[in-house]
This record gives C-alpha cells, structure tokens and sequence, in this order.
C-alpha cells in the first residue's frame, strides 16, 4: 500500500509539472525555435506530432508495466500457470510496431516532399549562396535562368558571434523566395535555425530550395558543417522584410552597382 501511495504521488506531481508548462509556447515547441516561414510551421507539426507518439507510445508500455507490477506480485511459492503462447497478444504486438512505423514514415515524407518542393512560378526573389572558407557571398538574381545578371551581392568576410558586420541576405515576407547554393571548396551547410531547416552547400553540385516567411525580423545563421579552422566565424544573417523595403532594397542596390561600374 505504501508504494502504491508513493506511486500515486510521483504521477500526480509529474501531471502537474506538465500542466503548470503546458500553456507555454516554449514548452509547445519541445526545444524548436520559433518557425518564421511555412515550411517551418509544417516541420515543427511534424516534430510535436511525433513527440505525441512517442508520448502515446510510452504511455502504454509504462502502464503495462505498472499493471503487471501492481496486480501480478508474488503472493505465494506456487508456480504460476504455464501457457506455450498467446497468439492474439503475439499478433498484436507484431502489428502495431509496423502500423505505428508506417503513419511516422507516411508523415515524414508527405512533409519532406512539401518542404523540398520547388516551382518555377511566382517566384519573387532568386537568391545564389556561396559558401567558402570561411563566410558566405549572396548574389541576388533578376530571374531563374543561370545566367540571369546579378542585381545585388553581398560578400561576407569571418566574424566573431557579437559581431556588428555579419553578411545579410534579405528576403522579403510573404513571398516565395528561391536559394541556390554553390561551394568552390570543401562541403558547407546552410543554416537559419529559425527556419527550422538547413540544406548542404556541396561543391560541383547546385542544392536548391525554397522558403516563403511570414515573420519580419533579423535571424541568425551559421555553418553547419566543420569546414576548416574559421568554421565557428562562418555567421551570417536572415533579415526578412516586407515586400516593399525589398524592392527598396534592389532598387538601391542596383543603383549602386550601376555607380560603381
């Protein structure tokens, strides 16, 4: 009886350590960041769907457990009765590990699919990213044609985490955005951890995708892959902007160029 209280009480104050985070946003997303495009919103689904399962999951093997601890006790010398196998339960036991295996991959992939989509219509920015050793060059394209001309660019040097002159690739909300990426020198990664994603940059191969934001605001982003003795300065920033202060942006930018040329 005793341990049956204490069990009682360590499930009644886990209960309410769940209830007393389970209102805060933070908590919700189970340690991701907060997404800041569609693609993300769909991949923090997925992530807090399998979180459920696994929830679910534990659930039932933790109360089955419990059960038997609880209601099959040792209470006396005797043998409990023998039985070669019950089928039912071996056929239940079989099934549900692969039903639960097929919804997870079904998911999985029906949401890889959408976020590694990319389509050749409404596309409002073309962005080319290159990495090198050790920070990134952004080189912002009229169209999607490899040769389209560059109508801006922004070359990053390495910096420190608190530093003020991270390069800035800027994309304006709402619209669907195109980056390419491109290496000349050993494998980098691509990533904004608010975005909720982050893409390889492999040399002699072009790695696609598309992001389309729904929040404005400066991100932070880095490499993600060890690429060489600076790999830890590789920072750059994601600054989303509303369409309009994009096209300010393009604007400006071309009319620079145009003066320096």
């Amino acid at each position: 009886m005793r341990g049956r209280r204490a069990l009682t009480s360590a499930g009644a104050l886990a209960l309410l350590a769940l209830s007393a985070t389970a209102c805060s946003e933070e908590a919700t997303r189970l340690g991701m960041p907060e997404p800041i495009s569609e693609q993300a919103e769909r991949m923090l689904t997925l992530w807090q769907g399998s979180w459920i399962a696994a929830f679910a999951v534990g659930g039932v093997v933790w109360g089955l457990i419990i059960w038997a601890v609880l209601f099959h006790r040792k209470r006396s010398d005797d043998l409990p009765p023998q039985v070669r196998y019950n089928l039912p339960i071996e056929m239940l036991y079989t099934a549900v590990p692969f039903v639960i295996i097929a919804v997870l991959f079904y998911f999985t992939a029906r949401d890889q699919n959408y976020v590694e989509k990319t389509t050749t219509n409404n596309v409002a920015a073309v962005i080319d990213v290159h990495g090198f050793q050790w920070s990134w060059q952004f080189d912002y394209k009229e169209s999607l044609a490899p040769n389209a001309p560059v109508v801006a660019s922004v070359v990053g040097i390495p910096v420190e985490p608190d530093a003020a002159n991270k390069p800035q690739v800027v994309i304006p909300a709402g619209q669907k955005v195109r980056f390419r990426l491109h290496s000349n020198d050993v494998i980098h990664s691509f990533w904004v951890p608010a975005l909720l994603y982050k893409k390889d940059v492999v040399p002699g191969y072009v790695n696609e995708f598309e992001v389309t934001a729904t929040k404005t605001g400066t991100y932070e982003g880095r490499c993600a892959e060890l690429c060489g003795v600076d790999h830890s300065r590789m920072l750059f920033q994601l600054k989303v902007v509303t369409p309009a202060e994009y096209q300010k942006f393009i604007a400006d930018s071309k009319a620079a160029r145009g003066a320096q040329q």
